[in-house]
Parts: structure tokens; sequence; C-alpha cells
């Protein structure tokens, strides 16, 4: 609805609150010319950032294109851009391959993109429409808060990264700082980062005592490879790289494979 100050919003219950300035009114009850003809509505809302800026009029909405490998994900987003005022889903994809055609044929203003998705991941999708397509805004959607994720996402081209855990209103707020030409890192993300930045000095320096031939395992663990793959890939025999990865383990303060493969992502080993 429209309030009397000229600013559009939805109702307080909503999860969702927009608010784009228009300009206060007069006396009369008419908006002031602020860029306005006769006192009537503006014929465009203009949000001043910097020159990568979206210019939208009024009754043209902010395009957008979601994609998420979960149909249920998929929904519930969609329902809440749809509460938005001036922002508009104009294709959903299930997987990458699709959401790169589709970007590639409707050039949407803003792409929501989840990291884990078939054929081509969020990042492997960022990284070509970052190359192609630069008028094409991305935020990552993901449900890795850690450092590494949203640094890797920002160095490669991304606007936005959004934790999947964060509160719903930070949906829109997302949207609409991308939208003004900034780049929006979700609060929940920011302060992951903050709280784990002293880990991540100390893991640094863990990660340069290990040796090549241990940072190599190390990479090949993280990457999906059995024992026996790494084993045949270097010319090693498995009780060999058995005793290297329990040497990783032991140096990092590890103790299982699942933490060997978190390391590697956080130090930037691995893309994921």
């Amino acid at each position: 609805m429209r309030s009397g100050l000229g600013r559009v919003r939805v109702e307080p219950s909503k999860t969702i609150s927009a608010a784009i300035e228009v300009g206060p009114r007069n006396s009369a009850g008419q908006y002031r010319s602020r860029g306005l003809v006769d006192g009537s509505r503006p014929s465009q809302v203009r949000i001043k950032n910097n020159p990568t800026e979206l210019v939208r009029n009024e009754v043209q909405a902010i395009r957008l294109l979601l994609a998420d490998d979960h149909a249920l994900v998929r929904a519930g987003i969609r329902a809440l851009i749809n509460q938005m005022e001036g922002v508009k889903v104009v294709a959903e994809s299930s997987d990458g391959l699709e959401a790169l055609r589709l970007i590639e044929e409707l050039q949407p203003d803003i792409a929501l993109l989840d990291v884990t998705m078939p054929g081509l991941n969020g990042f492997e999708v960022l990284e070509r429409v970052s190359a192609r397509f630069h008028q094409v805004r991305i935020i990552i959607l993901s449900v890795h808060d850690g450092r590494e994720y949203y640094r890797q996402a920002l160095s490669a081209g991304a606007a936005g990264y959004l934790s999947k855990t964060a509160a719903s209103a930070e949906l829109q707020s997302a949207i609409e700082a991308v939208a003004r030409g900034e780049t929006y890192v979700s609060g929940e993300v920011g302060n992951t980062a903050q709280a784990t930045s002293a880990d991540g000095q100390q893991s640094r320096l863990l990660l340069e005592r290990l040796t090549p031939r241990q940072l190599e395992i190390l990479r090949l663990i993280a990457e999906g490879n059995t024992t026996k793959e790494i084993a045949e890939a270097l010319n090693l025999s498995v009780k060999t790289v058995e005793s290297h990865r329990g040497k990783l383990m032991e140096r990092l303060g590890l103790h299982e494979v699942a933490g060997l493969v978190r390391y590697a992502i956080r130090m930037g080993l691995v893309k994921v």
C-alpha cells in the first residue's frame, strides 16, 4: 500500500518490508515535483548510488531469474518475491546449465543462484555470466556461511551472497541493494566471518606447514577421490596414502575425512 508520506510498503505483518522513496506530497495532497510532472505520481523511480545502478520505471519490475535444484525451495522464494513491489520472477531453473541458457536468452536484471545444482554449480554459472553478461547481477544463495564461500563468490563477480538460513526479510534487502549497484553480504554470513577470523589465521599457519605431498593428497581427498583412486593417481600404495591421511589429520587436529574436506574448502584448495 502507499502511505501518506509517499513510501511504497507492504503491511508490517508481512515478512517482507519494502520502502522506495518517491518524494513528499504538498499541502494539496499532490506529489511535489522531484522529476515529476504537474504534481502527479512519478513516472520513474531512481535509486541513486553509482553508475551501475538499475533505473526502473514504476510500472517496470526488476526482472529476476531464480535457480535452485529443490522445487520446494524455489516455491518458497518465489512466494516471498511475489510479495515485493517492483520485482518479478521471469524464469526458474533447477540446474545450472538451464540457468545459464535462460540468462543468455532473457538477460534478467538479477539472477539468484543456488550453489549446489546439477549440470553446473552456482559458482560455475557465476563465472560464465560474469565473463559474458556484465549487466546481469548475481546473488549467490547458499547453506554455507563460512568466510571462504562468500569471498570466493565476490571475487568471481557476484554482487551478493545470501545465506539460506538468513531471515526472509533479508531476501528483499539483498535484491534492493544489488539493484542499487551495491554489494550485499548476508548479515549472518558477515557475523560468522568475524567470529572465525582468528581461527582462519591459525588454519592458514597450519596449511603452510604441510608438505607438497600432503597438500596434494588433501586436495584429492577434498575432491572426493577414494584412497585407491588417490594411490593410483600418485603411483603410491594404498597404505602410503592412508599413512599420509593419518598424518594430515594429526597435524591439523582433525578426526575424520569430512573435517579434511571442510578444511580444504575453507583454505581454497578446491572449488565448490
